[in-house]
């Protein structure tokens, strides 16, 4: 085993990691530090094109079709990069880019060719199923990734509220969340916590701790009083059609969830951050390259 194939392994191995944790730019950072300083080589080329893959934007699909052709030129029969352009060329509107789009029946055919039961040849199954899916599945694709998000919102709004009530005031609630931060620093949740608690401290925003311990009973009021604003409104003839102002009370509400959602960001990036900087100081263990998994971010 040469110095290159070890060297890539372990950044294929750090690549792995972060994937998993939902880093997605720290693992094309580690991917092209490693093809860098490794040369070529068809499981970084992979975890490129997959961390691209992940973002769903139209450049990043752009970078990871370049990232999973030259994977597949070192390598035509890479089962990981055969399934991530697979997945890639499925996902693709085929009026924007026809080409793209024609190439992944052929990439799925290779996949089966090579392997017709392993998890790549499923996963690019899954991925052709899901380009010509119905109405309805697109409808509850959907409502599920808002599901996953809504489901992020309470678990933030919900530990707000659990550290307030262990505070005398939000300084002290904003140290305890960064003494749990501190206690387990690649934890997204903790460092969500704590982002959101910094953002929330101080006497001045005393309203958004307010929205942010009472979220879903606030919008409930705010809907109630935009309906009935609007009411008043049309039963005294100021207006004679329905109008957006009494949803002027919502405005507030929804620049407090920008800042919860900015937190949210910022938390999420801290942690990843730090997981990236322990992956990069650590000693590369001597074995084979993992493979990267056959399933890729957004497909559901």
């Amino acid at each position: 085993m040469t110095d290159a194939s070890v060297g890539a392994g372990a950044y294929a191995a750090r690549c792995r990691e972060l994937y998993e944790a939902g880093a997605a730019a720290a693992v094309r950072r580690a991917a092209r530090e490693g093809i860098e300083r490794c040369g070529p080589d068809p499981e970084l080329w992979c975890w490129l094109g997959l961390g691209h893959l992940a973002e769903d934007e139209d450049d990043d699909d752009d970078e990871a079709e370049k990232a999973f052709r030259a994977g597949l030129a070192l390598d035509p029969d890479h089962l990981g990069l055969l399934s991530g352009y697979a997945r890639l060329c499925f996902n693709t509107d085929g009026f924007d880019r026809p080409g793209r789009a024609a190439r992944a029946a052929g990439l799925l055919r290779r996949i089966e060719e090579l392997a017709p039961d392993s998890e790549a040849a499923e996963e690019a199954r899954a991925a052709q199923r899901w380009a010509g899916r119905s109405w309805i599945e697109d409808v509850v694709g959907r409502t599920a990734v808002e599901m996953t998000r809504k489901q992020a919102v309470d678990e933030q709004v919900a530990y707000v509220a659990l550290v307030h009530d262990q505070a005398a005031n939000s300084q002290e609630a904003a140290r305890i969340a960064r003494a749990h931060e501190h206690q387990y620093p690649e934890h997204l949740g903790a460092a969500v916590l704590a982002a959101t608690m910094d953002e929330l401290s101080g006497p001045w925003r005393a309203p958004l701790r307010f929205v942010a311990r009472r979220r879903a009973a606030v919008w409930t009021a705010g809907f109630l009083l935009a309906l009935a604003t609007n009411v008043a409104l049309l039963s005294t003839d100021i207006v004679h059609q329905p109008t957006p102002y009494g949803f002027l009370w919502l405005v507030p509400l929804w620049l407090a969830d920008r800042r919860l959602a900015a937190a949210r960001r910022r938390g999420r990036a801290a942690a990843f951050a730090r997981r990236e900087a322990r992956l990069a100081g650590v000693t590369p263990p001597a074995e084979p390259t993992p493979r990267p998994p056959a399933a890729a971010a957004g497909t559901p």
